[in-house]
């Protein structure tokens, strides 16, 4: 069986997030960390080679397959800023049709510059996704 690759890692976030390419993803990066960790009251821990991630849960499908995963967090991307906080179980248009302009992914948000974005409803976002996370799976500190 093939290794995961998205597992925690032992590099510095502060590290990780002043190289951060270009200079306004990393601008938005640090807003970001610090909106997450206010809204989790977690420190964060790099996953993978890319993800900024706030809590983990462990996971066993009924297929037999179980993993752990970080339970909310952002990866900044060169290209897009990729937002982790929705475990797919449930619907949040009503919060997603106040946050500003953004793209949807089957577990990710991709919003467009965070400028436009409404950070309080991203907070609020964030803390539905990981209320919801919690009642399928045991969601712990990272």
């Amino acid at each position: 069986m093939a290794e995961r690759m998205t597992v925690p890692s032992d590099v510095p976030v502060a590290e990780f997030l002043a190289g951060v390419e270009p200079a306004r993803r990393r601008e938005d990066a640090l807003v970001l960390d610090q909106l997450f960790r206010e809204v989790t009251g977690w420190q964060p821990v790099i996953w993978g080679a890319s993800m900024v991630g706030y809590g983990r849960y462990a996971y066993t499908y009924a297929s037999g397959h179980s993993g752990q995963s970080l339970a909310t967090g952002f990866a900044p991307r060169k290209a897009k800023m990729v937002v982790y906080i929705m475990p797919g179980y449930t619907d949040y248009s009503a919060i997603l049709s106040r946050l500003g302009p953004h793209k949807l992914g089957k577990s990710c948000l991709y919003p467009g510059a965070l400028s436009k974005v409404d950070l309080d409803v991203l907070a609020e976002l964030i803390r539905a996704g990981l209320r919801d996370l919690a009642g399928h799976w045991p969601v712990e500190a990272s």
